[in-house]
């Protein structure tokens, strides 16, 4: 009995020193250390592009195949926030075949760098175009988003997925309108009749 206690004790003082030494690097990093040592603030912003780009590396080859064909990888680290000045562009009445784009304004409005990692249209004819670079603090940015209406006709409303260091993951804007079908267009051809 005597010697559990004395590993009893033994343990709980391995993992007090343990404790103290994990929280003493902690300290060290929010500035009671060396003055050359980046806070943890800091680390993170650093590590938020590398472990967005690494973390798949660190799954199975099928879950990085289909992880990278349905959703792209949310950065993770510090989070901000975005807002847009709109968030749905109505482009009106276009005959079919016009391509329609038009400037989302947006602004940083969190407390760290935004940085934009993908922005999808929800069909090949909507295709945005994102800055690449991080967005400051309390800045603003543009996407535009162009729509070709070749081969669509009828109500158009179209998504546009952002994801980024946001808190959700994701955002969302949109374009919509309508798309006159040309009368000059060729009917579709009918499909081939099989011979038997």
């Amino acid at each position: 009995m005597e010697k559990s206690k004395q590993i009893q004790i033994g343990l709980l003082a391995l993992v007090a020193i343990l404790l103290a030494l994990n929280l003493g690097g902690v300290f060290n990093g929010f500035g009671g250390g060396d003055s050359d040592k980046t806070s943890v603030r800091e680390q993170a912003r650093e590590n938020l592009a590398v472990n967005s780009g690494n973390a798949a590396a660190a799954s199975t080859p099928a879950a990085n195949a289909n992880a990278a064909a349905n959703t792209p990888e949310v950065p993770t680290g510090p989070t901000t926030t975005i807002e847009f000045t709109e968030s749905t562009f109505d482009f009106g009445t276009i005959d079919e075949g016009e391509k329609v784009s038009h400037v989302y304004k947006f602004k940083n409005t969190g407390s760290e760098p935004l940085i934009i990692k993908d922005a999808k249209g929800s069909c090949g004819c909507t295709v945005p175009q994102w800055p690449k670079e991080p967005i400051a603090v309390g800045e603003t940015g543009e996407m535009l988003v162009e729509f070709n209406s070749k081969g669509k006709s009828g109500a158009q409303n179209k998504r546009v997925t952002i994801t980024a260091n946001t808190n959700p993951g994701q955002t969302f804007i949109n374009i919509k309108g309508e798309v006159i079908k040309d009368p000059n267009a060729a009917p579709a051809a009918a499909p081939a009749a099989k011979v038997q």
